[in-house]
């Protein structure tokens, strides 16, 4: 039995009384049935989170298309400056993979894409080395192979070709699955929040190379990784999700690396998982995740 199509509802706005009752009232009003319903208020920032999950077949039987839905939406969207989209369950997000020598996080995705617990469309991999060819196209997916030379002329053009590849194939989504490169801070500006990256460390903590050595440098007792947003900041960008484990002193180097590269797995399949289902939304330099 293939899943109810869905629409998701994500709003961002500054926090003010009436919101959740203006936005309720428009979807009631037009036969709209929510599903599920998620609020936030950051005091702080005084701003305010929404994500409501309608279902489809309610509107659809009312003759209301999203078309319909974001024209006449676009009042209230005025009225209370909201930053919004709506997006339909039935367009998968179009995913590209970014990868190096390192497998885990790629065999990863692609096990949880086939098993279909990924609700998108892998558009194709994207590797600075040839080595995995053989295992992407296995599971049916193209694999491009653009190297990146140590120069500043052949990074610009290698990571020109990438974006070209991205476009090419109406991504939606980046995931960097250890691809082992710094992106240009002008690729990271074009597409904000739409970059997802996974650090093998427990960040802010260890940012760089080798984080996994520097922690056993320092004797510390629990390591992690972290799956977050690029931005031309290394490894600064929005988090999004977390995961750690706790190590002891009988622990070596290669048992902190081992242990790492399973959190690694999981930290970024979550992270994934959360953007593909519109769960994230960003919070200046943090999220906001509706789990």
């Amino acid at each position: 039995m293939s899943p109810q199509r869905t629409y998701t509802l994500t709003i961002s706005c500054p926090d003010r009384v009436g919101i959740v009752a203006a936005v309720s009232r428009f979807i009631a009003d037009r036969g709209g049935w929510i599903l599920e319903a998620n609020h936030h208020a950051d005091q702080a920032e005084r701003r305010f989170f929404m994500r409501n999950v309608l279902r489809a077949s309610s509107l659809q039987e009312q003759a209301i298309g999203l078309a319909q839905f974001r024209e006449e939406f676009a009042p209230i969207a005025r009225e209370f400056a909201l930053q919004w989209s709506i997006s339909d369950s039935a367009v998968r997000k179009r995913v590209v993979i970014l990868v190096s020598k390192v497998d885990h996080c790629l065999v990863d995705l692609l096990y949880r894409y086939k098993a279909r617990e990924l609700d998108c469309s892998i558009a194709c991999v994207i590797a600075n080395h040839g080595e995995l060819r053989g295992y992407v196209e296995w599971h049916g997916l193209p694999y491009h192979h653009v190297p990146v030379p140590a120069d500043a002329a052949g990074k610009a053009a290698a990571f020109a070709e990438v974006e070209r590849i991205f476009s090419e194939n109406a991504g939606d989504v980046m995931v960097l699955a250890r691809y082992m490169q710094i992106l240009p801070p002008a690729l990271c500006a074009r597409y904000p929040g739409r970059i997802i990256n996974i650090h093998h460390s427990f960040l802010p903590g260890f940012v760089g190379a080798r984080p996994y050595h520097q922690a056993f440098a320092r004797g510390v007792k629990l390591i992690g990784a972290t799956s977050h947003y690029v931005t031309a900041e290394l490894d600064a960008g929005p988090i999004i999700e977390q995961d750690v484990v706790r190590i002891d002193h009988g622990d070596s180097e290669e048992d902190l690396v081992r242990y790492g590269r399973d959190i690694e797995r999981t930290v970024l399949a979550r992270a994934l998982k959360y953007h593909l289902e519109d769960r994230v939304l960003l919070n200046g330099g943090k999220t906001v995740v509706f789990r």
